[in-house]
């Protein structure tokens, strides 16, 4: 049998170089390294081979090369495109026994890629080969990025029925509420077809979670230009589907993982102890309002909440924000960014308010006990919605 190509292990990070093999010349640098991550392929594996071949042959003949990353298939897909590697020099195989996944094939695959460009394409034909020239000029352009979209101009369906198309926007929608930042760059967010410039994700900690891996390239690579091309998605003609309830569930779980692993943690921590220095504010005002004065509680609420406002912005802009705020000088902007933070501010007030309420009224706590509460909630929303608008940043340490 030809000898297999090696599986890396260890950390996901990709290295600035590949994990060379015996048989591999170190000095034969290509431009594209395409994986096909494979699972029960053996009525595909071979015709998709043929195609690709045939189509890279043609345009970049010996710059390119096929690694099919197989996760130990029953019906031994590494074994049928082993036999391919004579015919096809371009072509290796990479049998993985320790580890499953789509996600971390393709990360595995890339370990072990010689290309500039490292690509990735389903092997069930699915994927149309052909728009991988397309992918190929946008690269050539410059691109960090290349996305085949269902999305965008010239980008479909097939048969999907309205339930997957359901399930595919609403996992979309999900995906702009929890990572804007990465989806909102993206049409077409759970595309497994794409090519990406190695040099923009050398040495980033990748950690994928089930069989997209588009998001964690997105969210963490050093991605500053992305193209889009459209591509019309084909109905399986072998083999089964394997999108599964399962697979959304992962999903999620990415999307939390990215989200919690990316928030900026030391802008937050100093958020928060100004936040704390304005709970002092906030309830010996409310204490003056409702215990001197005699005053109702939401409107008490309401006022101890501003002098709050008022005494966290001051500090938020002198410290927290401090890298941003000094770009930005004079009394004009500052009022701007008052503005702006007192607004968000406010709308957190509101949640507060209809929280400390319920609490009080209807659960029975005691009413700073409600207030305190309230504050540790809008805490969280007071800081994300802040950092977007009143201090806009283009990134988060």
């Amino acid at each position: 049998m030809n000898q297999l190509l090696p599986s890396p292990n260890g950390n996901f990070a990709i290295a600035d170089r590949p994990i060379f093999p015996l048989n591999y010349s170190t000095d034969n640098s290509l431009l594209l390294s395409l994986i096909l991550p494979t699972y029960q392929e053996r009525d595909n594996i071979q015709k998709i081979i043929i195609i690709l071949a045939n189509l890279l042959d043609d345009v970049i003949a010996g710059k390119y090369e096929l690694i099919v990353v197989d996760d130990n298939s029953p019906d031994r897909t590494w074994e049928v495109a082993s036999k391919m590697t004579e015919e096809y020099p371009q072509l290796q195989v990479m049998r993985r026994i320790e580890e499953k996944g789509l996600s971390t094939a393709v990360i595995r695959g890339w370990q072990a890629a010689r290309g500039e460009f490292l690509g990735v394409i389903d092997a069930d034909l699915q994927h149309p080969p052909e728009t991988l020239l397309k992918l190929l000029a946008e690269m050539g352009r410059g691109a960090d990025l290349a996305v085949a979209s269902r999305h965008v101009l010239g980008g479909g369906v097939s048969d999907w029925s309205v339930s997957r198309r359901f399930l595919s926007r609403g996992a979309q929608m999900l995906g702009l509420i929890i990572l804007p930042g990465a989806i909102g760059r993206l049409s077409d967010p759970m595309s497994g077809y794409f090519m990406v410039r190695r040099d923009a994700i050398i040495n980033v900690p990748l950690s994928p979670i089930g069989y997209k891996i588009l998001i964690e390239v997105v969210a963490r690579g050093k991605i500053r230009w992305i193209a889009e091309v459209g591509y019309v998605f084909q109905e399986r003609k072998s083999g089964a589907s394997k999108v599964t309830k399962k697979q959304y569930i992962e999903y999620i779980q990415h999307l939390l993982r990215l989200r919690f692993s990316l928030w900026p943690v030391a802008r937050f921590i100093r958020f928060g102890l100004v936040g704390f220095s304005g709970v002092f504010v906030d309830m010996a005002i409310l204490y003056l309002l409702r215990d001197i004065l005699s005053l109702g509680l939401t409107r008490s609420l309401i006022i101890s909440a501003e002098a709050a406002i008022i005494n966290n912005f001051f500090w938020n802009d002198l410290w927290t924000f401090r890298d941003i705020s000094q770009q930005q000088k004079g009394t004009g902007q500052r009022l701007k960014r008052l503005l702006k933070f007192n607004l968000i501010c406010l709308a957190g007030v509101v949640i507060k308010v209809f929280l400390a309420n319920i609490l009080f009224n209807f659960l029975g706590f005691n009413e700073y006990l409600s207030n305190l509460i309230a504050i540790a909630v809008v805490t969280f929303w007071n800081f994300w919605f802040n950092l977007k608008l009143s201090w806009r940043v283009t990134s988060v340490d």
